[in-house]
């Protein structure tokens, strides 16, 4: 993927094609270049508040038959780290990276938080250089059909809570989560988790982060615990 193949793909062609460039340097690559002074933090902080803008106007006119509470948690499963990376990926984001050679060595390119922040800082750099109506349509391109799933799915639910409250109402004591086990490279782990309460297992779960494991497992104690 090159710069001018991703803005092909994406449909954009940037005016200030350096602001582009700025989008991908991670600012481990400055100690080993002097070509950029800036990392990618400070666009990836204007994509954020412009993520956040377009998402909500989306979800809001999208889902009127939602509240506000659960427009913000499909809000937050929509752009949480994960699903950001995942979509960097399908952009092929990561091959963009400017990376130091220590940080591209332990898989920085396949790392969920960089790809999320990569993401942010190309929406920031779009943002800057074609305006609010052209960010909105990309990130309708990329990102906001996938709200449809998640809610399909109901992945916006924190399982983690409602376990909890149905938990501590009838025992007085609060569920805990433990890793039984975790395998694959750093940036590519699987964990499997285990809820209890004292040592009683009531429901497991696994996830390519030991979060995402412990809401598989909460859901999973849901379906069998006992209801009030």
């Amino acid at each position: 993927m090159t710069l001018t193949e991703l803005q092909e793909a994406i449909h954009i062609t940037f005016t200030d094609q350096l602001l582009l460039k700025q989008a991908f340097v991670h600012r481990s690559f400055l100690n080993e270049s002097t070509e950029f002074r800036q990392s990618n933090e400070r666009l990836e902080f204007l994509g954020d508040a412009v993520l956040s803008c377009v998402t909500s106007q989306y979800l809001f006119l999208t889902y009127p038959q939602f509240p506000e509470g659960t427009l913000t948690n499909i809000r937050s499963t929509l752009v949480k780290t994960k699903s950001l990376a995942d979509t960097a990926v399908e952009l092929h984001l990561g091959t963009l990276l400017m990376l130091s050679r220590g940080e591209e060595s332990s898989g920085g390119r396949q790392n969920e938080s960089l790809l999320a922040d990569c993401f942010e800082a190309l929406l920031g750099a779009i943002f800057l250089d074609q305006g609010m109506d052209v960010a909105r349509t990309f990130l309708l391109q990329v990102l906001l059909p996938k709200a449809a799933e998640v809610v399909r799915t109901k992945s916006y639910v924190d399982y983690k809570s409602l376990l909890q409250e149905l938990v501590q109402e009838q025992t007085k004591v609060s569920p805990t989560y433990r890793v039984v086990k975790s395998e694959g490279p750093d940036h590519n782990k699987i964990f499997w988790v285990e809820v209890l309460t004292g040592e009683t297992v009531l429901g497991q779960g696994q996830g390519k982060s030991k979060q995402d494991a412990e809401q598989q497992a909460a859901a999973s104690a849901l379906e069998k615990y006992p209801k009030p």
